[in-house]
């Protein structure tokens, strides 16, 4: 069995980190397989969405400290240690988190788009009790989730977060029962999916884009990337629609 899985729900990918008996913890091997799902899921066509998820039990506890050496390479490559933290993907992601997602799996979480997480759920800093450096996105994206002081708590006190607190933080953007979060992720991947794509797309590589931007560069770029979805003809077949009927009384 291998360590990442990959299956397909319709127009939707799921990447499952499968090692439990390390708790999901990634080592260099596990880092590259998630790079090269990540690329396949980015370059396939048919694919919209994309869910990461390390099953009902642990979600992901970082790097694999047992294989430490496997993983130090990547520090200054240009994909990052855990192998896709550094990539920047044209679709939307979302983590289904169960468990611990801590660690280095606090960093791929943040990297998602949209966290769902079950009333298990356990967020935090714990690389902080071995010495171990936040180097996968950790101290850019989740300043960026929570706001400054909550990120810097988290990251200098290194202390667990449950799923109620990290929710109130918005670094959970829903909680379910437990068991219920990859069901959950799934419907509102296809809601995602069922979107016209170019505006999507767009819409979310805007809101990226505009990150370390003045707010006159970051509105010229929005006001481009608007025009570039106009052009596909795509808002006219919406406004099209609109005048049928459709989505009028919130009826999608």
């Amino acid at each position: 069995m291998s360590d990442v899985e990959i299956t397909r729900d319709g127009a939707i990918t799921i990447i499952h980190i499968n090692r439990p008996q390390r708790r999901n913890a990634i080592n260099g091997a596990t880092a590259t397989a998630l790079r090269e799902a990540w690329l396949a899921f980015d370059a396939d066509d048919s694919a919209r969405v994309g869910i990461l998820t390390g099953g009902d039990d642990v979600f992901c506890a970082g790097a694999d400290l047992h294989e430490l050496d496997s993983l130090v390479s990547g520090i200054q490559g240009e994909h990052g240690p855990l192998g896709f933290t550094r990539l920047s993907l044209s679709k939307p992601t979302i983590a289904a988190i169960a468990g611990y997602a801590v660690a280095g799996g606090l960093e791929i979480a943040c990297w998602c788009d949209l966290r769902i997480a079950d009333e298990t759920a356990v967020f935090g800093c714990f690389e902080r009790r071995f010495g171990v450096p936040l180097v996968d996105g950790g101290t850019v994206r989740l300043p960026q989730i929570v706001g400054l002081g909550r990120a810097l708590e988290m990251i200098l006190t290194g202390r667990a977060v449950n799923v109620s607190e990290a929710h109130a933080w918005g670094l959970v953007n829903e909680i379910v029962p437990q068991g219920q979060h990859l069901k959950r992720a799934l419907e509102v991947a296809n809601l995602i999916a069922s979107f016209p794509q170019a505006a999507t797309l767009n819409d979310r590589r805007s809101v990226y884009e505009s990150f370390g931007k003045e707010a006159r560069d970051a509105l010229q770029n929005e006001a481009r990337l608007g025009i570039e979805t106009l052009n596909s003809g795509e808002s006219v077949e919406g406004a099209q629609a609109f005048q049928s009927g459709k989505g009028r009384g919130g009826d999608f």
